[in-house]
């Protein structure tokens, strides 16, 4: 089997699908990537099932040679992908040849960036999911972040489609907008006073240093709570946005604890929960509540621009 040998990591790199369910009552959350969609546009371009695996960089990317040749797709943000020097463009994709090393640089915008191969990197799956849970250790390659020397194998694919496949850039600027995240209203929504949830709607909220797969802890006005200190901790969805003691708020993600005490002043309805994965620390998002209904709409609405 093929190789993909890594030169160099990057900050954090790890395997990706489109994450494992069903597990929540065992206390695992779904993992998976933490922008779900620019996965699928890149599995897309190179006719792979939307989860086959991929790597997931975040904030900078890592330098990877290939012992024989792949099709390849980088999606995401721009992390200033070469291929042995040459500019590599985002959302096409692209051929590598034997021998030929693929480097990626910092982020210039967003926090992730994507390497989908023609038929995914092979990795033993965990519980039906090939993605890395790197708070329970499982999953991905040997369920930890990639490290230098590692050799990740991928698939031996036949009769490659032609590289030069793009994904409209139009829809995947608009894609990666991420001024605003669309909530719906939370369980504890109505034991927050009226003035809180004007708050928490007019204000822009800074993403703290303290952001990972986990969960993202904001700055910005604190939320008075009322009457929640009797509350007892129940299931914890991701989206969620619980409000700590401090008043703070924090949107709880991919690999977020699967119960929690704090009460949850909303959720962040699906449609957008790709755009939290392009969040890094010192960006400024403000919330917007719809309704359910709406919700569903744009949720249904985005699938239409990822066939």
């Amino acid at each position: 089997m093929p190789l993909m040998r890594v030169l160099k990591p990057g900050f954090l790199t790890t395997v990706q699908d489109l994450g494992r369910f069903g597990y929540s009552h065992l206390g695992i959350s779904a993992s998976g990537a933490a922008d779900p969609v620019s996965l699928r546009i890149g599995n897309r371009l190179l006719d792979n099932e939307p989860s086959a695996p991929a790597l997931e960089m975040t904030l900078v990317g890592g330098e990877f040679m290939f012992e024989e040749a792949a099709l390849v797709a980088v999606t995401g943000s721009n992390f200033g992908a070469t291929l042995d020097g040459a500019g590599v463009p985002l959302w096409t994709s692209v051929q590598v040849l034997a021998g030929q090393v693929l480097r990626f640089g910092p982020a210039a915008d967003g926090a992730r960036c994507y390497l989908c191969i023609r038929g995914g990197f092979k990795v033993e799956k965990v519980l039906g999911s090939a993605s890395t849970h790197l708070v329970t250790g499982i999953g991905g390659f040997q369920g930890r972040r990639l490290r230098k020397d590692d050799a990740v194998p991928f698939d031996e694919s036949d009769g490659l489609p032609a590289p030069g496949r793009r994904f409209p850039a139009d829809i995947s600027a608009e894609l990666m907008k991420r001024r605003y995240l669309r909530v719906t209203e939370g369980p504890q929504t109505r034991r927050f006073p009226e003035g809180a949830l004007r708050l928490f709607s007019s204000s822009p909220y800074q993403v703290s240093e303290e952001a990972n797969r986990m969960g993202l802890r904001l700055k910005g006005p604190p939320l008075p709570r009322l009457g929640i200190e009797d509350m007892i901790t129940e299931g914890v969805p991701l989206g969620a946005i619980q409000v700590s003691p401090d008043g703070l708020p924090i949107i709880l993600f991919v690999e977020h604890q699967t119960t929690g005490g704090y009460p949850k002043i909303a959720n962040v309805i699906s449609a957008d929960l790709h755009r939290i994965g392009q969040l890094r620390p010192r960006d400024t998002v403000r919330f917007v509540f719809v309704s359910v209904n709406d919700a569903h709409k744009f949720g249904m609405a985005q699938e239409r621009l990822i066939p």
